[in-house]
């Protein structure tokens, strides 16, 4: 049976208006520009308004995609999404973007890899096109994090910003080497210590008492983290450029997790890459979980930064723990 191959054939994404700044941070909890920018790398953040949820941000993401590249959201076959943002426990955010963007002939099902989220739906997007069951498959990746922030909190609160990214996946022709050439996601689940949110799930139902106790909101063992982060994300990145015969040097760009712009260097030494080989936007938009790496795709395409035939790393590590690395080989 003849190998069904994946490409990405199109990406939107979507930032809301409202910035928070390390200056307006500063006013609300005991911590400086200085201490988040040396810490974290980031300057500010997007936060989207409070009439808004993850499916908006979603819908936002898809309508800019389908505006590049005119896209007839009735050809969709699937779409999965991506989130920790969900807009409510059921149904799922992927029935309401089903809905919301008129796909009518599409199935549709939500995924939780956290910060992985964008590499896990890519896999499993992958696979379903391989299947030769569907045609066109929408990864939508929204993440609407200022509403499970806790704005109190000094640790955690400088972090996040919200944004979504979308990209369409297709079967790639016989002779078209543009395509996902390799993938590799990975889980250990004594991440569960480290980062989660308690409410909502049958461990930790909702009370007044969660309530009260602010269990709604995200919390992080932050060294731990790191620690984890740093090390897994170089290493898958490693492994997926040399077990394709490739080094440092061939990759055009790696478009990492923007979680910490001291991880982002670590993972680049690890892969001798120049700053030139690197995309950064962190200081522009903090950390949007599952929709970093379609941002950044996008930033890295609007600004000529890659081109077809351009060989693309993608690595992101996040709650779970999870993580895992892709290699592209560009075809837009």
């Amino acid at each position: 049976m003849l190998k069904i191959n994946t490409k990405i054939t199109a990406i939107g994404r979507y930032i809301p208006e409202k910035v928070l700044a390390n200056s307006d941070l500063e006013k609300m909890v005991d911590t400086s520009d200085e201490w988040i920018k040396s810490r974290t790398g980031i300057e500010e953040r997007h936060i989207a308004s409070e009439s808004q949820a993850s499916s908006d941000l979603g819908i936002n993401a898809f309508q800019d995609l389908q505006n590049r590249y005119d896209i007839n959201p009735l050809d969709i076959d699937l779409i999965i999404v991506a989130t920790i943002t969900p807009d409510m426990a059921f149904p799922s955010t992927s029935a309401i973007i089903q809905e919301g963007i008129g796909a009518k002939n599409a199935a549709a099902f939500d995924i939780n890899a956290a910060c992985s989220g964008f590499i896990y739906g890519l896999e499993t997007g992958q696979c379903y096109i391989s299947s030769g069951k569907y045609k066109k498959v929408l990864l939508v990746c929204p993440e609407k994090m200022s509403s499970i922030t806790d704005y109190t909190d000094r640790n955690t609160c400088v972090l996040f910003g919200d944004a979504a990214g979308a990209v369409l996946l297709e079967p790639a022709d016989e002779d078209d080497d543009c395509i996902v050439m390799d993938s590799m996601i990975k889980t250990d689940g004594i991440g569960k210590e480290f980062l989660y949110m308690l409410a909502g799930g049958s461990r930790n139902p909702a009370t007044h008492e969660t309530v009260e106790k602010r269990m709604h909101f995200i919390r992080q063992e932050g060294r731990s983290v790191y620690k984890f982060a740093v090390n897994n994300m170089s290493d898958s990145s490693l492994e997926i450029v040399t077990r394709n015969g490739l080094k440092g040097s061939d990759i055009k760009l790696l478009i990492p997790h923007q979680a910490n712009k001291r991880i982002i260097d670590t993972v680049a030494n690890k892969l001798k890459l120049q700053d030139e080989q690197v995309l950064v936007n962190i200081n522009k938009y903090g950390n949007t979980t599952a929709a970093t790496i379609p941002l950044g795709m996008v930033e890295a395409l609007d600004n000529k930064r890659i081109k077809r035939g351009d060989y693309i790393v993608i690595t992101a590590f996040g709650a779970g723990f999870t993580w895992g690395a892709s290699l592209i080989k560009w075809g837009i």
